[in-house]
Formats: structure tokens, sequence, C-alpha cells
């Protein structure tokens, strides 16, 4: 593809990459930080007037932003990474061809085994040592195969991935039947339903810390130009982790509802 045609798309798929993500993590966390402890405060009534008018808008643009996000960013993956000479090094162990593959393989490969794992590990502590670890593996192995900085960009990948997957396959379904049960446009929701939509919705925000720093940096060489990038990575998880954690218990503190 010639040069300025590549430039160009990188332009754009990037430009519609990043107003797509504030659109979607924005209000990611107006859910999770905002109206979570608020919706805890509504009586029957509340629930009546607000869920039917509020969450049907909000829910629109959060998964319309999140499928966006996620188709630019495979683009963007397949211009600068796997077509761009980024994600190989030239004397690595496989093909750019095979190197494609297996990148983008194991993001899809990811879902399945994250959906399986939440579904089947009752125990969340449990199950967030277990992520921890596949998290761990997925990044130390990514790193005998790919460059540092794709390394440290594929796990942001996953993030957004597993995120993605979550709004569109976990999240939107279940709260769409709770909205119709609301509303009376459909049959009472079932009262399990808020649960797991409820836990992927929280997984998210913890998701998308790390992943941001991802997007950022992958532009470091301080970041992904040693041979531990993966564990410089994994450190960069658990900080966004405890920052994630931090902005949870403060959203449910009484500090935002002073004016």
């Amino acid at each position: 593809m010639d040069s300025t045609v590549t430039e160009w798309l990188n332009l754009v798929f990037r430009w519609i990459h990043v107003v797509a993500g504030v659109l979607w993590i924005g209000h990611l966390y107006f859910f999770n930080f905002v109206n979570g402890p608020l919706a805890k405060t509504y009586d029957v009534d509340s629930k009546k007037k607000v869920v039917p008018e509020l969450m049907p808008r909000a829910l629109y643009f959060f998964r319309w932003g999140a499928l966006y996000t996620w188709i630019t960013g495979v683009l963007l993956l397949g211009i600068v990474y796997y077509h761009g000479g980024v994600n190989v090094a030239p004397d690595g162990p496989v093909s750019w061809k095979l190197g494609s593959l297996i990148a983008f393989g194991s993001l899809i490969l990811a879902w399945p085994i994250y959906d399986m794992l939440w579904k089947a590990v009752k125990k969340e502590e449990a199950a967030v040592a277990i992520s921890v670890v596949l998290t761990a593996a997925y990044a130390f192995g990514r790193s005998r195969i790919l460059t540092g900085r794709s390394t440290v960009m594929h796990v942001g990948a996953l993030f957004g991935t597993l995120m993605m997957c979550n709004v569109w396959m976990r999240i939107w379904p279940n709260q769409r039947k709770i909205i119709a049960g609301i509303k009376g446009t459909g049959p009472a929701a079932d009262p399990a339903l808020p649960a797991p939509a409820g836990l992927r919705s929280k997984h998210n925000p913890y998701m998308s810390v790390p992943l941001i720093f991802a997007m950022v940096g992958n532009h470091f060489p301080g970041v992904y130009g040693s041979d531990f990038a993966w564990a410089y990575m994994m450190v960069f998880v658990a900080v966004g982790w405890g920052a994630t954690k931090f902005l949870y218990t403060k959203s449910a503190s009484a500090a935002p509802t002073q004016f």
C-alpha cells in the first residue's frame, strides 16, 4: 500500500479511535463512579422515572463507542504493527505473518477463556488470582515472539477486547432486559440478571486504566525497550488496578456528594 495512503488511514483511524474511546470510557466511568452509587439511593418510583430515560440513552453511546473503539483499534494494529514492521523483530523467531496470526488470534481466544473462568470460579479472590497469572503468562508469551513495543500494546489490546466483549455480550443484553422490565415493554427481569452485568461492568474500569497506559506507554522506549517489558507492563497493570480501587473507594465515600 502507498505510504501516503497508509499515513492518512493511520491518522483517520487513530482520530476515530480516540474520539470513540473517550465516548466509551467516559460513559464507563460515569456508570461505575457516578451513576452506580446514585442508583442505590433510588426508590421504586425513582427507578421507574429515571432508568427508562437515562439508561437507554447512555447505553447507546456506551456500546457503540465500545465497538467503534475496538474496530478502529484492530485496524490500527493491522496498519502499525502487523503490516508496519513493528510486531516482530527482523531476526525474531517467527515471520511477520505468523507473528500477526498469533498476536490477533490470541486476542480472540482470550474472550472465551476469560468468560468461562469468571463463570466457573465462584470465589472472586480466586478468579482474580487466576486472571493475574493468565495475564502475566499472556504478556510473557507474547514477549518471546513479539517485540517489546508490540507486547505492551497487545496487553492493552487484550484488555480492550475483553472490555468490548463484556459490553456487547454480557452488560448490554442483561441491561436491555432489565430496562424493558422496568418500562413494562417486556417481562419482569430475572432477579439474577443485574449481578453478572454488574460484575463485568466492574471489571471494565480495572482493565481500562492499564489499557490507557499501554496506549501511551508503547510510545516510550523506556517502557518497551527492555527484555523485561512484559514484567514492566504487569507492574503498571497492578498500579492501574490500585488506582481503580481508589476511584471505587472514593466514589462510595461522601466526598463526591459535597458541593
